[in-house]
């Protein structure tokens, strides 16, 4: 019995080594993985193949894979582990593009397709940046970034960034123990695909965060007269849709708000710890003004919030002149102080920079550390020959009776160093939200922005999506000798910028009555008949206005718009005054209206 038991014993333990032994060889043998191919097409913009791309194929604990696209356009990828993959396509002189195949792409076939476009970027922006003091020499090491693309200058102090596309970019140049310096271009710096932007490094910051080479390039504040709030305390001279003062170069924390636009001490967690600077501005406002005998008197009209007379609102003006031998910011007046909801006029005298072209800044200061919240309102910023108050129109003599357009005014407005202009709004708004609108405005041109409205006795449509319109009243009262309503800017006539022209409409039975009008600087005015126009119906009406009726044209439809086109060659060699006023010209007609699309001056 118990050699029976033995045996059975010792089958049993061959048994099991013998299935050991089956089980290991079978876990040992290795499974084929599952494997699959990518294929795909590269092709530009207008669906040409693309060769000589390079495709690079990486997936996670694989060796990336490299090949190039063939005269077609075509790649094929082979042998590749069904999992996600990430494809690069990348050629000198266009952009690259990366995209993912997730496992889901793979088809019953285990072949997954990858076509893509491709977009020319042939572009490159370059130039020298150079240190003011040390004699211009070049600077090794400058950091230059457009956001997306990054490149250091080299010993000579240049530097490319390649492979772009003509647009409009934000260029930062830094470096250790040197100001930042900023500077925008567009698509229309470019010329045979390359833009040239030189910086200079090493100059004194004037303002925050700008040297005097920065304040080159400042907008010009063509007028005497910016509105901000939405308040209509005088309506419609002081109304949301005729104040565009946030559409000037606002700095720092800023805010528009019912009693007008807000300069702000910046007060962010990371800002509290900023110290108290009574010299330099935390937050401003700031543009190039020709100063003249007729507009020497800055006046601004303001209040606070968040502050009172035990703890104000700390304020200045500055002013720099970049013709001086060393420019400076320079306080006019001092600092002031102001803390009340109630408005106020101060007035600040420029005469020391009479006949010079200026960079003025109004801003608020940080008067203590830590948790400092104020707020200066400007409801205005007002340039005459004496102090203006309240909501007045600028003081003055008139140069037509009723159109409160003084001579003074005239004399002292700026010519336009622009000459096309849109009325179509980018971005949408209203009363309530309409500040990335007017923003917006500033990089299309937009006439709200560059032209001066002047609402006599009606307000605009400002985001009407035809173009921007100025309109009458639905009143008995006719007058085609004062406008409703106009638009007014200066430009330096010459051959080759004496011809302009309107692209308009309007709408509805009854005709628009509308005129150009010239001033020349002596208060010499000229009302300018059209010398052609596209328009469904027009004529000459009373007092050198126009009367036409044209239901064409839209954003989409740029080409139905009417045409009117004026000769401006007798004023050749002059800076003139040109106003586009809407008239009255039949009682009780609804609100007859014009449509600004484009104005061109060429």
């Amino acid at each position: 019995m118990r050699n029976e038991i033995l045996r059975f014993a010792t089958c049993m333990l061959i048994g099991l080594v013998f299935l050991s032994l089956s089980s290991c060889d079978k876990d040992e043998t290795p499974q084929a993985a599952e494997l699959g191919s990518i294929t795909g097409v590269v092709v530009d913009e207008g669906g040409q193949a693309v060769a000589d791309v390079n495709v690079t194929v990486a997936s996670l604990n694989e060796e990336d894979i490299s090949l190039t696209t063939g005269a077609d356009g075509a790649f094929l990828a082979e042998n590749l582990p069904l999992k996600t993959h990430t494809i690069t396509f990348s050629k000198t002189g266009w952009l690259t593009v990366s995209i993912t195949v997730g496992v889901d792409k793979f088809d019953d076939s285990n072949v997954a397709t990858a076509d893509v476009t491709m977009v020319n970027a042939s572009a490159k922006i370059s130039g020298t940046v150079t240190d003011s003091k040390n004699n211009d020499a070049p600077i090794a090491g400058v950091s230059v970034s457009t956001g997306s693309e990054t490149v250091t200058t080299g010993e000579d102090g240049t530097y490319a960034i390649e492979n772009l596309v003509e647009d409009d970019y934000t260029i930062t140049f830094s470096k250790d123990t040197y100001v930042t310096v900023v500077k925008e271009i567009t698509s229309s710096d470019f010329v045979d695909g390359v833009a040239t932007v030189d910086a200079k490094l090493g100059a004194d910051e004037l303002l925050r965060g700008f040297t005097s080479e920065d304040l080159l390039n400042a907008d010009k504040w063509y007028y005497n007269e910016y509105r901000g709030g939405r308040n209509a305390d005088a309506y419609p001279h002081w109304d949301w849709a005729c104040d565009y003062m946030s559409t000037l170069d606002f700095q720092g924390a800023w805010q528009e708000q019912n009693e007008g636009t807000t300069l702000q001490i910046r007060n962010g967690e990371e800002d509290q710890d900023n110290p108290a600077d009574l010299d330099v501005f935390d937050s401003f406002v700031y543009g190039s003004k020709l100063m003249t005998e007729d507009n020497k008197i800055l006046s601004i009209r303001l209040r606070t919030h968040d502050a009172d007379e035990t703890a104000p609102a700390h304020y200045g003006v500055q002013v720099v002149d970049l013709s001086a031998a060393q420019p400076a910011a320079v306080k006019v007046g001092g600092n002031k102080t102001y803390g009340s909801g109630d408005y106020a006029d101060i007035d600040f005298d420029l005469s020391d920079y009479v006949g010079k072209e200026v960079i003025i800044a109004i801003g608020i200061y940080r008067e203590a550390t830590g948790d400092y919240w104020k707020q200066l309102v400007l409801r205005a910023i007002r340039f005459s020959n004496q102090k203006v108050e309240g909501t007045n129109w600028l003081p003055g003599t008139e140069v037509i009776e009723g159109w409160k357009l003084t001579q003074e005014t005239v004399r002292s407005t700026m010519p336009h160093t622009k000459s096309s202009f849109t009325g179509i709004s980018p971005v949408s708004g209203n009363r309530d939200n309409y500040v990335d609108a007017y923003r917006a405005w500033r990089d299309v041109d937009h006439i709200g922005a560059e032209w001066s409205f002047v609402p006599l006795k009606k307000d605009p449509e400002v985001f009407a999506s035809e173009g921007y319109i100025i309109k009458t009243r639905n009143t008995a009262e006719v007058s085609t000798t004062v406008p409703e309503a106009y638009m007014y800017a200066k430009f330096s006539i010459a051959s080759g910028s004496n011809q302009m022209t309107l692209n308009t409409r309007n709408f509805g039975d009854n005709p628009t009555y509308f005129k150009l009008t010239a001033i020349q600087d002596n208060g010499t005015v000229t009302h300018i008949a059209p010398t052609s126009n596209t328009a469904q119906e027009a004529s000459a009406a009373a007092d050198g206005c126009w009367t036409f009726k044209h239901g064409d044209g839209g954003a989409d439809n740029p080409e139905g718009y009417a045409s009117f086109v004026y000769d401006l060659s007798q004023f050749d060699g002059e800076d003139v005054t040109l106003a586009f006023g809407v008239y009255n010209g039949v009682a009780d007609s609804g609100e007859n209206k014009l449509v600004f699309y484009s104005i061109e001056l060429n």
